[in-house]
């Protein structure tokens, strides 16, 4: 099969295509031909090798796919059967011609959904209904503020908390992704290139502060998040775009608030844990993503020969939505 391959960590061109064995389905795996492939911020960390595959896991590239199951691994559930169309939740080898995958981290393709938008799913909705509900547990009537609301994470989380009964907030770096956030659901969109968002957040809450902030910076915006939470909020970090290192941080302030601090990372999470994950989203986003009620915003596709390309235009950070490789 055809995949891409790393041969040194490194800029996107250290990424080649190369004939490769097909890989084999272990136990409780399926075995997917891949027909699209999501590109998310941990590919570019894994390229640069700065975020390395856990134990066991493929060291391709690629955290998410849609395809069709090929073959069943041993002891392989009744569900997906061969011929099932999937998309999934990988722990690696997505940039590849065929893919295996546990059998509880594959969800159907919503109804009318092609493979390039259900491969613009998994990672994206796995990643926010794992923090949002799971690590956060927003409720109805909550308010949610969102760092990075136009990208992958961003689009899918504002249309999540609404899902939820709960009201999004989100931080932008232009106007035309804060135009795109408003009409996605979000409740307010601020501009953090000339808006202090901890001023706004305070007159958009009355002073009260959000419930829940979910942050991909990490240390820069520490100190900001802690004063922008209501009391008992909660502060789930799930990336370090910004870096790891905070200053100044007013501590005081989680004990005297009640606030809780959580850091997460999805992948080395065990299969059974993500097993959950795909059970909640099939019973409470899956059904809206069929009817239309929410849906996968892409920006760009790309065949398979030009990663490189599709690796650029992430780091530029110029996209709103999602990146998909083209493998049909």
């Amino acid at each position: 099969m055809r995949a891409v391959i790393v041969h040194e960590p490194g800029a996107p061109e250290s990424m080649n295509l190369a004939d490769i064995p097909l890989p084999v389905p272990g136990p409780g795996e399926v075995l997917v031909r891949v027909q699209a492939a999501g590109v998310n911020r941990p590919d570019l960390m894994q390229r640069k090798g700065q975020y390395p595959p856990p134990p066991g896991a493929s060291p391709i590239l690629g955290l998410e796919i849609a395809g069709e199951v090929v073959a069943k691994g041993p002891d392989a559930p009744d569900w997906p059967m061969i011929g099932t169309p999937v998309c999934a939740l990988t722990n690696g080898g997505g940039y590849a011609g065929y893919c295996a995958v546990p059998a509880g981290q594959c969800l159907p393709w919503p109804d009318g959904f092609d493979a390039i938008r259900a491969a613009a799913l998994p990672e994206t909705f796995f990643t926010v209904w794992s923090n949002l509900v799971m690590t956060a547990h927003v409720a109805p009537g909550e308010t949610v503020l969102i760092h990075g609301g136009a990208g992958g994470i961003g689009t899918a989380a504002i249309q999540t908390v609404r899902a939820l009964g709960a009201v999004p907030y989100v931080t932008v770096g232009s106007t035309e992704k804060a135009a795109l956030c408003l009409k996605l659901g979000a409740e307010a969109a601020i501009d953090y290139r000339d808006e202090d968002f901890v001023a706004r957040i305070d007159e958009l809450t009355g002073g009260r502060g959000v419930d829940v902030v979910l942050d991909v910076i990490g240390g820069p915006y520490l100190d900001r998040n802690l004063r922008c939470l209501a009391p008992g909020g909660r502060l789930v970090i799930i990336a370090l775009q910004g870096g790891a290192r905070a200053q100044e941080v007013g501590v005081g302030r989680i004990l005297t608030r009640h606030l809780t601090v959580a850091g997460t990372t999805l992948r080395p999470r065990d299969g059974a844990y993500k097993a959950r994950v795909a059970d909640g989203l099939r019973a409470v986003l899956w059904p809206r993503l069929s009817d239309g009620t929410i849906a996968p915003l892409i920006h760009a596709t790309f065949p398979l020969a030009e990663v490189v390309e599709a690796h650029k235009l992430m780091e530029s950070g110029s996209h709103s939505g999602k990146i998909v490789l083209d493998l049909r």
